[in-house]
């Protein structure tokens, strides 16, 4: 059966922090601020992946309190969430991800985010989506305080089409 995931999250800027997003060290006099490496577009793609299996989200998988995970490699992570949907006997068809940021510009990055991406799930490129925008000046993005992103994810959970019993058959 075929399953979609929405993902959501969001990090604040702070001195003396790399930004790290898709697993790219992007350029910036401030970086993201977050138990882990705050790489908020692979969270917010970890969170789309296993709300389709769900499988809870990255909070119950990779605790914020934990100090294993402190400073952990984002990219690492997805691939460990990955071990799960591959344990599940399922497969990511297909995911798309949207990052909101004022600054830093992040066009000249996007193509080694996908990459990223994609070699931590073990996919093709191709299966990987990845957008960027501003908010106008809006809202703490536009106030450049810090950055959000949305992913999707739709996944076939190897259980067949799910229609079964009360398909109609007209």
């Amino acid at each position: 059966m075929l399953r979609i995931g929405h993902g959501f999250d969001v990090h604040r800027f702070a001195e003396g922090r790399r930004c790290i997003l898709g697993g790219v060290d992007v350029p910036s006099q401030r970086g993201l601020l977050g138990h882990s490496d705050a790489d908020v577009v692979t969270h917010a793609l970890m969170d789309a992946i296993l709300g389709a299996l769900r499988a809870g989200d990255i909070g119950q998988l990779f605790p914020d309190d934990d100090p294993a995970f402190e400073g952990a490699d984002s990219l690492v992570l997805l691939s460990r969430v990955m071990d799960v949907v591959r344990a599940r006997g399922a497969r990511v068809l297909d995911c798309d991800c949207t990052i909101a940021a004022q600054a830093p510009k992040l066009a000249p990055y996007r193509e080694q985010m996908r990459k990223n991406l994609a070699r931590a799930m073990g996919v093709d490129v191709g299966r990987v989506g990845m957008k960027a925008t501003t908010t106008e000046r809006l809202g703490f993005v536009g106030r450049e305080e810090g950055i959000a992103a949305w992913a999707v994810a739709l996944l076939d959970d190897g259980q067949g089409d799910g229609l079964g019993a009360g398909r109609c058959n007209d």
